[in-house]
């Protein structure tokens, strides 16, 4: 009796060994945030300047995200997917940290070409839980955005766009690694200044449906266009990472709790009976 006991416990206890591992399925939009990393984000109008505060404001996203998939895009004078979509927020955080000016090497700002490789980045058939972050200074040497921005509006991407600057324009640091080193000049030796295309980015993101934002030293603007517009999007389902689920084994111990009970109650009959 004191076994059968004993095993009844156990089985209460609920005993699991071994796994099998099995697809977390949420439902949340499709994220893809593009940040401009050329030289002209080194920019110290913003503290400490433009690409470490841009950084720092997707850091400050990621604990918001409630089973959005999340991408990187890092754009100069060219672009790449730095991060596909992913609900691996960690993947994201390290992809970010190691985001810089010499990330793309080929100088410039071509920002249309920053929409289209986003737009690429996006699954088939999720048209109505798509958007776009772009955070930029606003300059574009390629001068087609405003047609990209159209073809992604009509694969249903809505695009977002921070600013950061001023239209005032500000100097750019010669080199984060040299303190001191002056500021950037042109080919004829004059100090280049970077300022904010306000309009542009506000053409791009209204022919979308989305909107824009100017980052401010206390305002960035990323959690409210999150929380306002791409937190009230429709979502669709996405698998996300695999979870570990353990197998349940109570049925044993169960089992052999009623075994030695029915062993315990046969004997008793018998007993009775010799008696």
């Amino acid at each position: 009796m004191l076994c059968a006991i004993c095993c009844l416990l156990l089985a209460l206890i609920g005993p699991q060994w071994g796994f099998h591992w099995e697809p977390v399925r949420r439902r949340g939009v499709d994220l893809m945030v593009a940040i401009d990393v050329s030289n002209s984000m080194l920019a110290e109008d913003i503290t400490p300047n433009r690409l470490s505060r841009a950084k720092w404001a997707v850091q400050e996203l990621l604990p918001l995200l409630r089973g959005d998939r999340l991408g990187l895009v890092a754009f100069a004078g060219s672009s790449f997917v730095q991060c596909p979509l992913t609900n691996d927020y960690g993947a994201v955080a390290l992809t970010l940290e190691d985001l810089s000016t010499g990330t793309i090497p080929k100088g410039g700002t071509a920002l249309a070409s920053a929409i289209r490789a986003s737009v690429k980045a996006f699954d088939a058939g999720t048209e109505e839980s798509r958007a776009l972050i772009i955070i930029t200074d606003g300059e574009d040497h390629e001068g087609d955005a405003l047609a990209a921005a159209n073809d992604a509006a009509n694969t249903g991407v809505k695009i977002f766009c921070i600013g950061m600057g001023t239209p005032e324009g500000e100097l750019i640091p010669a080199g984060p690694a040299q303190p001191g080193a002056g500021f950037m000049k042109d080919r004829e030796g004059r100090t280049v200044k970077s300022r904010l295309n306000e309009e542009l980015l506000q053409r791009v993101a209204l022919a979308t449906g989305g909107s824009y934002v100017r980052a401010t030293p206390t305002a960035f603007g990323l959690d409210v266009i999150y929380r306002e517009r791409i937190a009230n999007m429709k979502t669709h389902e996405v698998e996300g990472a695999r979870q570990k689920q353990y197998e349940p084994r109570f049925q044993w111990p169960l089992a052999l709790a009623w075994l030695l009970l029915i062993m315990e109650a046969l004997i008793a009959d018998r007993r009775r009976g010799r008696a």
